[in-house]
């Protein structure tokens, strides 16, 4: 019987058949001696041979691989959620599809982990040099800054799609379009602890960017009004006295 996984990598994809062998050899590679490792991916209605690719990809590995296809694409935080609905794993490790994140930093992310000794929490990547256009790497500064003024989350870098965090913790998080830009702010304003991980970056090599600069910025700014929102209304017990069971049973005495 093949053992319970211990750490999921969810990789939403879409469109990414050029991709997605090399992303996948690299992290299977990387995570080989890693005990119950498993990548769970999700194509998100592509229209090539995404899907195909990676099975046959993961088969010549001999990697576990855990695939789920939506007939229409609903965007990478629905797809993010199907992946982690689906995974076994405790800890789950996201990553996007496009080869940009270096799966040669997931230990680096695990190794952060181990040492939090706390239930709820969110390791997030931050690119610190990014290998993207000026103009990309303008709106994404240009937002991360806006972010952290309103939610302050203390990311410098929350489009980093390489993240980790416990399945639990995610799968208690509200669940709306483009949330997984909100996770490190979702999981701080319920009490957990966020800790940042400088990752490496790299160039697109092949396909197409699935972002614009509407659906990157300006649909944003709607998105994150709805966060302030929710961490207003939240409120996180402290509980200073749990009390201890009781020893005493009066009925027991008498019997």
């Amino acid at each position: 019987m093949a053992p319970q996984p211990t750490l999921s990598l969810v990789i939403p994809a879409k469109d990414e058949q050029e991709n997605i062998a090399n992303l996948l050899t690299e992290a299977f590679t990387v995570m080989h001696d890693h005990p119950g490792f498993e990548v769970v991916l999700v194509d998100d209605g592509s229209g090539d041979q995404t899907l195909e690719t990676a099975r046959q990809t993961a088969t010549a590995l001999g990697g576990c691989l855990t695939t789920i296809r939506h007939d229409q694409s609903i965007g990478q935080s629905g797809a993010l959620a199907t992946g982690v609905r689906q995974a076994r794993g405790q800890w789950i490790v996201t990553m996007d599809g496009d080869g940009q994140n270096d799966p040669a930093d997931i230990p680096a992310l695990v190794q952060k982990a181990s040492r939090l000794h706390v239930s709820d929490f969110c390791i997030a990547g931050y690119r610190r040099h990014r290998k993207d256009t000026p103009w990309k790497r303008f709106q994404s500064r240009l937002a991360n800054r806006v972010r952290n003024a309103f939610l302050h989350d203390g990311v410098p870098d929350t489009g980093c799609g390489l993240k980790l965090f416990p399945r639990a913790t995610f799968l208690s998080l509200p669940w709306f379009d483009h949330a997984h830009r909100f996770i490190p702010a979702l999981v701080k304003g319920r009490g957990g602890n966020i800790a940042i991980v400088e990752v490496n970056h790299r160039p697109r090599t092949a396909g197409l960017s699935k972002y614009t600069a509407w659906n990157r910025g300006w649909a944003g700014i709607v998105d994150m009004i709805g966060v302030m929102w929710l961490l207003h209304r939240t409120r996180v017990p402290r509980i200073v006295n749990a009390g201890e069971p009781s020893t005493d049973h009066p009925a027991a005495d008498r019997a």
